[in-house]
């Protein structure tokens, strides 16, 4: 007869580690006496990360303490005490081999259901004074599990587990772990799991992306780990390009036209996608890397980028210095997860600045198909002269049936026109946004810089506008995900303290940084990056996750550790990869 061993509960702490404050609910001691049981929570517990853990469907974490018994003997261990894993309930019995999704247990007077194997992140690793525990458990098939409460009741060291209902065509825990994590994912066990009623929505999101994947056995990849920003892997590598135009759109941005040498055709892009450039430094000096929006409808034969030409931009102005017609370019395939999402419904385009790039390849396309959409362009410039593209979506938007133009210009010329040149003074701000007439069943594509669309994605928010229809696009990094760390300043991206002259280049493409490898300082890209203060994801930071996953530009990585399921062909994971040579990554 399984048991309930010790119930350990625990409120949400801040640690110290590695020069972080992180917030955390992982550390649980044991509970004297009964303890009660909420649909949440038990008493005196409570999680530091609800992204990650708690909820309905994870409201009591579940480990056993055979589990115990073999980590401590792989790991010479004789340390470990009730909760050390972040467990609520420590149990004797109930091996993840056997328990199944939707099993039912009573338990004291509460009763239980089986929702879903652990997902388990880097503080199983700080508390356990182990950071390879997340991989180690995922990859070993002894995850633990989370209970549903679906009768409220007391519990208390010394109950007895009694199985009250069992799970009709059950997957056991390890089974459905091994689907999610391990690199085989077959059809039949995806569709079977999916009829799991009990299965939690999170897990049951995952088996539907992997259903519904497209991805060949030489592309690799886990469509249900694999975040949005690295979703569509493309083939690493620089391709070289013919400049035939280059262009003045306004006083501070060129757009420079490129096509194949050869006439062979171009990879389409997506409307919104970017390329990056590979320039070389003026007077023979390192290389730069940037990332630029195709700001043209997609097309085979021609690629058009346009470049905002900053005061102290390298990149820009090695553009307008030293690139003309007739001149070669290396650039990337077409990348990134920010593009025009097909469908019927309204379309709300808004930028600011540059920020019309790719948002003015979206419209593009609209016009190019004569959408019967309803189209709302919204856009901000200081005046006539710093507005690109004006003439350019006048005639797009005349092009529409359903298409309108709203111009803010914040300091109009004396000789500019209001409902000419401009239809408002003043900024894009949240206000502005709030007081339009707006679709709010529409979806809304912003791009700009990264104090506006925070701002306007907060306002959007505040609209109710679902989170799934608004989509950005941040041109110096990605928005970063760093589950539990708390009060950390944000810093741009610089060079790491004492930079080497030697050792492999690592480029961080969209944060326009480029810093030594040494490999005696840093275990892994993403420690790196770290250093440089790039914007970065990650969660499990030992290959499991795939939060990290990012695009590889160019370069070859070694792994170590080799994570559970590797990354798409054309992506890496840089929180357990290490560079063979110099590499470009899509950060």
């Amino acid at each position: 007869m399984a048991r309930l061993l010790s119930v350990n509960v625990g409120l949400p702490r801040d640690i110290q580690w590695k020069g972080r404050t992180v917030h955390t609910g992982i550390w649980k001691t044991p509970v004297t006496g009964r303890c009660r049981v909420a649909k949440l929570n038990l008493d005196g517990d409570g999680q530091g990360d609800l992204g990650g853990h708690g909820g309905i469907y994870r409201a009591v974490f579940v480990y056993q303490i055979e589990s115990y018994r073999h980590w401590q003997e792989q790991l010479k261990r004789t340390d470990f005490v009730h909760g050390q894993f972040g467990e609520n309930f420590t149990i004797e019995g109930l091996p993840d081999s056997e328990v199944c999704i939707g099993d039912r247990y009573q338990i004291g007077s509460a009763l239980f259901e089986v929702t879903q194997p652990r997902v388990t992140c880097y503080r199983v690793g700080i508390r356990t004074d182990e950071p390879r525990m997340p991989a180690l458990l995922t990859g070993s098939g002894r995850p633990g599990f989370y209970f549903r409460v679906l009768q409220e009741g007391t519990v208390g060291a010394g109950d007895e587990i009694v199985k009250v209902g069992q799970a009709k065509d059950g997957m056991t825990v390890e089974q459905i772990n091994a689907l999610l994590y391990s690199p085989n994912h077959p059809r039949d066990q995806l569709e079977r799991a999916m009829a799991l009623e009990a299965l939690s929505p999170g897990w049951r999101g995952s088996f539907e992306a992997l259903l519904q994947s497209e991805s060949s056995p030489s592309e690799g990849g886990n469509a249900g780990l694999v975040p949005a920003v690295a979703a569509r892997p493309v083939k690493s590598g620089f391709r070289r390009l013919t400049v035939t135009a280059v262009n003045q759109e306004s006083a501070d941005v060129l757009s420079l036209t490129m096509t194949s040498a050869n006439d062979e055709p171009l990879q389409m892009a997506l409307p919104g996608q970017y390329v990056v450039l590979r320039l070389q430094g003026v007077g023979g000096g390192s290389l730069l890397y940037r990332s630029y929006s195709l700001s043209a409808s997609p097309s085979a034969k021609r690629y058009r980028i346009s470049v905002k030409i900053e005061p102290d931009g390298a990149a820009g102005t090695y553009v307008k210095d030293h690139v003309g017609v007739g001149d070669g370019l290396d650039v990337s395939m077409p990348r990134g997860s920010f593009f025009l999402q097909p469908g019927e419904g309204p379309v709300v385009l808004v930028s600011a600045g540059i920020g019309a790039t790719p948002v003015l390849a979206m419209l593009h396309e609209l016009a190019s198909a004569k959408s019967t959409r309803r189209v709302v362009w919204v856009h901000g410039a200081r005046d006539r002269q710093h507005h690109p593209f004006a003439g350019e979506v006048r005639r797009l938007i005349q092009d529409l049936p359903h298409g309108r133009s709203i111009i803010y210009h914040s300091k109009p010329g004396e000789d500019e026109k209001a409902g000419e040149d401009f239809d408002a003074v003043g900024r894009v701000s949240p206000s502005v946004l709030k007081e339009l007439d707006l679709p709010r069943n529409g979806d809304f594509y912003l791009c700009g810089p990264t104090r506006f669309m925070s701002e306007m994605k907060a306002a959007l928010t505040d609209l109710r506008v679902p989170p799934a229809r608004i989509h950005l696009e941040i041109f110096d990094g990605n928005e970063a995900l760093t589950p539990g760390i708390s009060g950390a300043a944000t810093r741009p991206p610089h060079l790491p303290d004492n930079d080497a002259n030697t050792g492999p280049l690592v480029s961080f493409a969209r944060s326009g940084i480029a810093a030594h490898w040494n490999g005696s300082v840093y275990q892994s890209i993403l420690e790196l990056a770290e250093a440089c203060d790039v914007p970065v994801r990650w969660s499990c930071r030992s290959g499991v996750c795939h939060n990290c996953e990012s695009g590889l530009i160019s370069g070859t990585v070694n792994y170590a550790p080799d994570p559970l399921d590797p990354p798409a062909t054309g992506n890496l994971l840089i929180c357990c990869s290490q560079p063979q040579a110099d590499i470009v990554v899509d950060i």
